[in-house]
């Protein structure tokens, strides 16, 4: 059964670890996440984009794959499906779809804006039990063609949106989607310092995990940090080890390739990336 992402997130704030957001693309990522889950008795957290639900069929196959797979592989960790880095409009569509938890970015809008349309959000998940993550200064790089410039997010501003009551917050800390540039300047911690001050027992979420040195994430986790976002890192992976299969030349009998065996080294990477993950994030064993 989903569950809501707050108390999770409550739980690891507390216990000063983080729980793993991985983003699912299809069937085999949302396998490889939810037994590596089981295997380490971790809480996670899956992610799906806007672009990833309409590459799977739609919110609701997405809701019904993953209630499938709770069932039939007997996951009894918790589990949430969220939404990631939602508009306005289709956090509608995933409270109606049966998501447990969807994301209002609403970093690219005013203050103000961003202020409204959160309230009147928190109201529509709350009321149907699910917990709802909002953001605060845009997250550096590209994801599902929106791109941000990794600003540092004003922790005034940060706590204007935590006393809405949101559940979890993302605030921009220099953090940006997919590979890190040799240039990077890292991870403000004096401002996710003061974010923390402000936003008191608020967890803060880290979007961006792929490429982020471990001694940062686990200094981000001393200051707050307990949902941590995995994406790119588990795309390289997987698109390695499918390469990887393919050039091999296995599998070719004059019909193609057995898709379940061209997709079974990614899906085996997935699940290494995940766990990796899972250790460094410190959740293993605190389902």
């Amino acid at each position: 059964m989903l569950v809501s992402a707050a108390e999770m997130l409550k739980k690891a704030k507390a216990g000063k670890y983080a729980v793993g957001q991985f983003n699912i693309n299809n069937l085999e990522w949302t396998k490889a996440v939810l037994l590596t889950a089981q295997e380490n008795n971790s809480p996670v957290i899956l992610g799906v984009s806007e672009g990833a639900g309409k590459y799977m069929g739609g919110y609701k196959t997405v809701v019904g794959m993953v209630n499938g797979m709770l069932e039939e592989l007997k996951i009894t960790v918790p589990v949430a499906l969220h939404l990631d880095h939602g508009s306005y409009d289709h956090c509608y569509k995933c409270i109606e779809a049966g998501f447990s938890s969807v994301m209002f970015d609403g970093s690219h809008y005013s203050i103000e804006e961003n202020v409204a349309k959160t309230t009147e959000l928190v109201a529509a998940a709350h009321a149907k039990g699910l917990s709802i993550e909002a953001e605060v200064g845009s997250i550096g790089g590209e994801e599902d063609g929106v791109v941000g410039m990794g600003e540092c997010a004003d922790p005034n501003e940060c706590k204007m949106v935590a006393d809405l009551g949101v559940d979890f917050l993302a605030a921009g800390i220099g953090n940006i989607h997919g590979k890190y540039p040799a240039n990077w300047a890292g991870l403000s911690f004096e401002t996710l310092d003061a974010i923390q001050k402000l936003t008191g027992d608020m967890p803060l979420v880290l979007h961006g995990g792929t490429g982020i040195p471990t001694e940062m994430i686990q200094e981000a986790i001393s200051l707050g940090v307990a949902k941590i976002n995995v994406n790119t890192e588990c795309q390289l992976t997987f698109a390695a080890a499918t390469r990887k299969y393919i050039e091999a030349g296995k599998d070719l009998e004059g019909k193609g390739f057995d898709p379940r065996k061209l997709l079974g080294p990614g899906f085996e990477a997935i699940k290494a990336t995940v766990k990796e993950k899972m250790e460094i994030f410190g959740s293993v064993n605190k389902a």
